[in-house]
């Protein structure tokens, strides 16, 4: 065995070997219990890998039932309050009778929040967007990219997929019963894609690309030329490109480009955001999808099947975001770019010294070598365990974000501080 993983394995031992024997018990149980269903789960269902939040839901469950004060740095779930003017119109709307009835394509409000987003873009990103045509309001993103796989693949076609990425990336794909092919995406390449390593039999079956730049869960961005490249590609081999912008405006150095910004791009591409994230309003699940009409006419057409559209109030409060004052937006950044420089800080201070995230507001880490011979979610269920502090393990991405975690700087800097304070004791536990 090479010095490091021995080391690493040898690593306070009798506590690693309790984390790697409750990991293993929980999956006898969980098989026992899907053993005992009378009903079955579709097929389908059964290639989905193991949801790892909820594993880290139930050790934070048993931590805090041990009286563990824990730092939750798990889940992207903004913890800053939203704009107050958008809570107001919220509340305001929520109180009118005539907003609980089903949302109609003509309504009034229906009609101002496609405008609001076609201005957003063009204010944004120069982006013109016909907001009758190019632009499709979402409960959230993630419901729509799930619903965009279940519109377009069939059994036999393909979704070109860089791994790690946003778990719904891969997830809609099985969902909808397509081929998921990985693209791995590594630091040596700044986390893109290498598109000219598809092989020819693989192209000839793919029908969708996705992107997220930046990039959850990597912290990667990517520029205009990079786009350029992918639109080209794309058009080449008439492959649609679904880009996930949920992070635009998280970029600590320049700014993000949207890939609608390349000539041409509405020909095969789309691009979903998200109120979530910038104006903290994960709970509103509000997002939107912009860019090819044809596309977005199928994806309505899907919808249209499972739900009724927006509570009415929710519209008249993503209006009063879009269309009002944006400085929360920029003091938002601002917050969550202190808070990685204190969080690094903090980190290097107790002897784990990580590369600057460039984008987002999580930091994408790789495991400290003396404690390579664990998997990410034996590390996470370590950091749970020993220090109360919630992560993401990597392999929650894809396989290939094996062997790193992710950190939410979703706390007050403080508690980023006693995270940073309480991982380094159990850094030290090797030594």
């Amino acid at each position: 065995m090479p010095r490091a993983s021995r080391t690493a394995s040898m690593a306070n031992l009798p506590t690693i070997r309790k984390v790697q024997q409750h990991l293993r018990e929980r999956a006898k149980r969980e098989e026992q219990r899907n053993n005992r269903r009378l009903f079955h789960e579709a097929n389908r269902l059964k290639r989905l890998p193991l949801y790892l939040f909820t594993i880290l839901d139930e050790l934070k469950a048993q931590a805090r039932a041990r009286g563990v004060d824990v730092i939750d740095l798990g889940m992207g779930n903004p913890d800053l309050p939203p704009p107050q003017h958008v809570v107001d119109e919220l509340v305001a709307q929520a109180k009118k009778p005539e907003n609980y009835r089903y949302s109609r394509k003509d309504g009034d409000v229906e009609q101002l929040l496609l405008e609001a987003i076609a201005q957003w873009y063009r204010r944004k990103f120069r982006v013109v967007l016909n907001p009758r045509q190019e632009v499709l309001p979402l409960i959230g993103s993630k419901e729509g990219i799930a619903h965009l796989t279940l519109a377009f693949l069939n059994h036999d076609e393909i979704a070109l997929v860089p791994n790690p990425t946003y778990p719904v990336h891969f997830n809609g794909v099985v969902m909808a019963g397509g081929i998921l092919y990985n693209l791995p995406i590594h630091q040596e390449s700044g986390y893109l894609p290498d598109l000219t390593s598809v092989p020819k039999s693989v192209l000839r079956q793919s029908k969708m690309l996705f992107l997220s730049y930046p990039h959850n869960p990597t912290t990667a961005v990517a520029d205009l030329k990079f786009f350029k490249g992918v639109v080209a590609w794309a058009r080449e081999h008439r492959i649609m490109v679904v880009h996930d912008f949920a992070y635009s405006d998280f970029v600590f150095d320049g700014r993000a480009p949207s890939i609608l910004e390349v000539p041409g791009a509405k020909d095969v591409a789309i691009e979903f955001h998200t109120l979530s994230k910038s104006y903290s309003l994960p709970g509103m699940r509000l997002g939107f999808a912009v860019g090819n009409p044809d596309i977005l006419a199928s994806l309505a057409k899907t919808k249209s099947y499972v739900d009724f559209g927006l509570f009415r109030a929710v519209q008249w409060a993503a209006v009063k975001a879009l269309t009002g004052p944006q400085d929360y937006v920029h003091h938002a950044v601002a917050t969550y770019q202190k808070r990685r420089n204190l969080f690094l800080q903090s980190l290097r201070r107790v002897g784990w010294d990580l590369p600057l995230p460039k984008g987002t507001f999580y930091v994408w880490a790789k495991i400290p070598l003396k404690f390579s011979a664990l998997t990410s979610l034996e590390f996470a269920t370590l950091l749970v365990q020993e220090a109360g502090v919630v992560v993401a393990p990597g392999s929650g991405f894809g396989e290939y974000g094996e062997g790193f975690v992710r950190f939410a700087l979703v706390q007050p800097e403080e508690r980023l501080k006693e995270a940073a304070r309480r991982i380094g004791k159990v850094l030290r536990m090797a030594d």
